[in-house]
């Protein structure tokens, strides 16, 4: 019941959390910094090889790829358009664009809805036939239901799964409050 400008607020920052998590997985190094006021300040930088990969469904996406943008302004990111076909209802993939190097990358994959994990799986089997390992994977989903994340990692039992709730029943409705076509 609440205004779009609330639910968009919210999910936002839900979208943040979950970006920041998967950032918080990727490996690092210990570094100086110097401030703009010239201290010093110990800190972490990370290492080079991560990039993330936005699956798009139907073209559209929430701003899951902005915000990884907003919190490391130099990462790569690459791009699955998937959808489902219309008679056999199975995730079928349209384009793929990765960074040429991808294979030596961990990869933040961003999925915001994981129903069944069918669109998922077939996003990581295309990782896979382009080098990537599953177990450098890291799936940032903001829900996923218990069958869709068991499913992933039944056919992928080495990839990482981040999101902010596991329930039965997947927000649906979620992309159409999010993006005013409801």
């Amino acid at each position: 019941k609440s205004s779009r400008g609330d639910f968009v607020f919210s999910a936002d920052r839900l979208i943040r959390l979950v970006v920041e998590e998967g950032l918080n997985q990727l490996p690092y190094t210990e570094c100086t910094v110097t401030t703009p006021t010239g201290h010093k300040y110990e800190g972490v930088r990370f290492e080079k090889g991560n990039c993330g990969v936005s699956i798009m469904r139907s073209g559209r996406n929430t701003n899951t790829q902005s915000c990884l943008r907003d919190c490391c302004r130099s990462i790569r990111i690459g791009k699955i358009l998937i959808q489902s076909d219309e008679e056999t209802q199975r995730a079928k993939v349209y384009y793929a664009k990765f960074p040429p190097d991808i294979y030596r990358r961990k990869v933040l994959l961003m999925y915001p809805i994981l129903s069944t994990g069918n669109t998922v799986i077939e996003a990581v089997k295309v990782l896979v036939e382009h080098g990537v390992q599953p177990s450098v994977i890291i799936l940032l989903s903001l829900f996923s239901t218990p069958h869709g994340a068991k499913s992933i990692i039944q056919e992928f039992p080495e990839i990482t799964i981040l999101t902010t709730e596991v329930h039965p029943v997947a927000p649906t409705h979620f992309g159409q409050k999010y993006f005013g076509t409801d």
